[in-house]
């Protein structure tokens, strides 16, 4: 009896025991048998923002960074994580003044893209004109976190220090005029030397950006959703009140700003930007008129004639080819002797008949399809028989 419940026993026990085993597995996994209730997950923290950059920029700081893709213990962020802007004093000692801090402006992470440039963030924080004049040489303190829940926010950035002063009043309007050469920049605003009662303008600074031309255009005062296919960068310094970009390509959109530069303890300040000004340029500007324009008559077979014309090559770097017209009234432009652009500065007639004069002109088109006036039309007289 002993040995048989012995026996039931152990084989009872033996095969119950992959249900004991499940059953631990299980409470190990969900924390059955620990003190209390299950903790839900951990929140995801970022992992903290290590190349914070702060310059003054106009009235305000501009300041650039890189938001973190991975979190403190290294997994990969599902999206961008909202930044966090704060602003902070520095104590009598010149430390930065931990208690000071305050959060100035939160970008959502869904808003991201609306900052990033080149793959960083840019962030302007906005400062009071008067302000920068009561407190010339005032110095800021900033830092950044992220956060990716909202129950835990990530460490602080490296912390970064701007000294700011005031700067020349931004430039009201830049106009922008086409030609085939240059997009001719100019503005109005105090020439450098002059003291304008924040400073004395020792210059300007003109930027330019593309934009991208399949996007809709906006508005110039507003460029917050602009899709740029570039952005603004320094085109060129300039001691005057324009500027002439010759760099530039027909068909494109070009956003224009220009800043005003005053120099404090041997740095130049740049002053906000100007009102932006946008650009299309369009080429509607012909090649120059063919030249020197010369009609040789040569026998044909059959006793028939042709007509061999050539001219000087014209030089633009966009041209498609010319065009040949033949009258056989003077002062009249007739007809267009060939569908197809002509690329080479050469033509022959083989559709002359003896007994008539003709008077042959030549056009140049450019790859926009504009083309010249006429060259100045040269005779060839077939009334006189051949030699």
């Amino acid at each position: 009896m002993y040995n048989r419940k012995g026996l039931r026993l152990f084989e009872d026990s033996f095969a119950a025991a992959p249900f004991v085993f499940l059953f631990v597995l299980v409470c190990v996994t969900c924390g059955c048998g620990a003190p209390g209730e299950p903790q839900p997950p951990s929140p995801r923290i970022p992992a903290p923002i290590s190349d914070l950059a702060a310059r003054q920029q106009g009235n305000g700081v501009q300041l650039v960074f890189t938001l973190p893709g991975r979190t403190t213990g290294g997994d990969r962020l599902a999206e961008p994580p909202a930044a966090e802007i704060f602003r902070g004093n520095l104590t009598p000692e010149g430390k930065p003044d931990n208690k000071s801090f305050r959060l100035v402006y939160t970008i959502p992470g869904a808003l991201s893209t609306d900052y990033a440039v080149q793959g960083k963030m840019q962030f302007t924080d906005p400062i009071s004109p008067e302000e920068l004049r009561v407190n010339s040489g005032l110095q800021l303190v900033y830092r950044v976190r992220t956060r990716a829940s909202k129950k835990k926010d990530s460490p602080d950035s490296n912390t970064v220090i701007v000294k700011l002063y005031p700067v020349a009043e931004k430039i009201q309007a830049v106009d922008a005029r086409v030609t085939q050469n240059a997009i001719e920049l100019s503005w109005l605003t105090p020439k450098p030397g002059t003291d304008n009662s924040r400073g004395t303008v020792s210059g300007y600074r003109v930027y330019r950006g593309e934009l991208d031309a399949s996007a809709p255009s906006p508005d110039a005062a507003d460029l917050s959703r602009a899709k740029w296919k570039n952005p603004l960068t320094l085109l060129a310094p300039t001691q005057t009140n324009s500027y002439n970009d010759s760099l530039f390509e027909f068909g494109k959109t070009y956003v224009y700003v220009v800043r005003s530069t005053t120099t404090v303890d041997g740095s130049s300040i740049e002053s906000d930007d100007s009102t932006p000004t946008i650009a299309t340029p369009r080429d509607t500007f012909p090649p120059a008129i063919p030249q020197h324009v010369v009609a040789a008559v040569l026998p044909a077979a059959n006793d028939e004639r042709v007509v061999d014309l050539s001219w000087s090559i014209n030089v633009e770097s966009d041209l498609a080819g010319y065009r040949i017209y033949r009258s056989e009234k003077e002062g009249e432009r007739g007809q267009r002797l060939q569908t197809d652009l002509l690329p080479s500065p050469a033509f022959r007639d083989s559709a002359v008949h003896a007994g008539q004069r003709y008077w042959y002109s030549v056009t140049a088109v450019d790859q926009a399809g504009n083309e010249s006036s006429a060259s100045e039309a040269t005779l060839v007289d077939l009334t006189q028989p051949s030699p």
